[in-house]
């Protein structure tokens, strides 16, 4: 190993409630001279859900490495959301638009005032019904608890989510998870995690959701950017909600209680979701000093 080196890492609460709450994740400047070895290191030593490391890119404005403290992930929402609105903070932002290299292709990048936006792909849907019990029995649900004709799937915008809609809030809130029996359908689903969700919610929020992802290290997840994505994508296609802007919130049930703010804006043409954008805002926490 080579000499013992210090990282700084900025933590930044992004998805803010009224800039209260959020998702805490981790991000690194000028991390091109650390190895895949170097960053998971300090993911784990960071503990946070999911850390970004910036590097220089030849074909985006930067390249972005996510990791969790177990494995590097393909693409984080709430990291990149951390990620830009820091840059667009320290002034390392040309515009409003920027542009982003992940290990699973580019994506761009807008900010609308105070708030950074992603990109996600055109959704696409799986359908689960052969492990439907096994599912339901891993969060203490039954049928009946189940939001009426509103199938469990799993939705990919970039990254793969199981969407299990619930009657109501009671439910979301009261849930039961067996964090190994999620894992282990996460593994069979090749999914990032679960994501539980509501249409019980407050006049100006379209859903309220509970993230879970044992699978890469996360019990419970305050913001999910890409799990947002796949959310509104679903109340646009499977319950018939057609308008293009959504507002999700998540965290309000995790204990302690971190409510986080996700807007999902969908591109349409013809009826279909072309792409569509994931965004809200990054607040600086602290810094921290990590030694590898």
């Amino acid at each position: 190993m080579d000499e013992l080196k210090k990282v700084t890492v900025q933590i930044l609460n992004a998805f803010t409630e009224n800039d209260n709450g959020g998702n805490p994740a981790g991000v690194v400047l000028d991390a091109d001279a650390l190895s895949h070895e170097d960053k998971l290191q300090i993911a784990k030593k960071v503990g946070l859900s999911e850390t970004a490391f910036i590097s220089r890119s030849n074909t985006a404005d930067f390249k972005l490495d996510f990791y969790t403290p177990t494995k590097q992930i393909a693409h984080c929402g709430h990291a990149t959301i951390a990620a830009f609105s820091y840059l667009k903070q320290l002034g390392k932002l040309k515009g409003n638009t920027s542009s982003k290299e992940t290990i699973d292709g580019n994506r761009k990048i807008e900010i609308q005032g105070a708030l950074a936006f992603m990109e996600q792909l055109a959704p696409t849907y799986k359908d689960v019904t052969e492990k439907e019990t096994a599912i339901l029995t891993s969060l203490g649900l039954t049928k009946a608890d189940l939001l009426p004709n509103a199938p469990l799937q799993v939705v990919n915008t970039g990254n793969s989510f199981l969407m299990i809609p619930v009657k109501n809030s009671k439910i979301l809130a009261g849930l039961s998870p067996n964090f190994d029996a999620i894992e282990q359908l996460s593994d069979y689903f090749n999914l990032i995690g679960y994501y539980v969700f509501t249409t019980d919610t407050m006049a100006d929020i379209d859903a309220t959701a509970r993230m879970f992802a044992p699978r890469y290290g996360i019990l419970e997840e305050a913001g999910t950017g890409m799990a947002a994505g796949p959310l509104a994508s679903y109340l646009y296609d499977v319950l018939q909600l057609k308008k293009t802007t959504f507002q999700i919130q998540q965290g309000k049930y995790m204990l302690p209680p971190s409510p986080s703010a996700i807007t999902v804006q969908l591109q349409v043409e013809n009826e279909k979701i072309a792409r569509l954008m994931a965004g809200g805002k990054g607040v600086l926490a602290r810094e921290l000093e990590v030694k590898i």
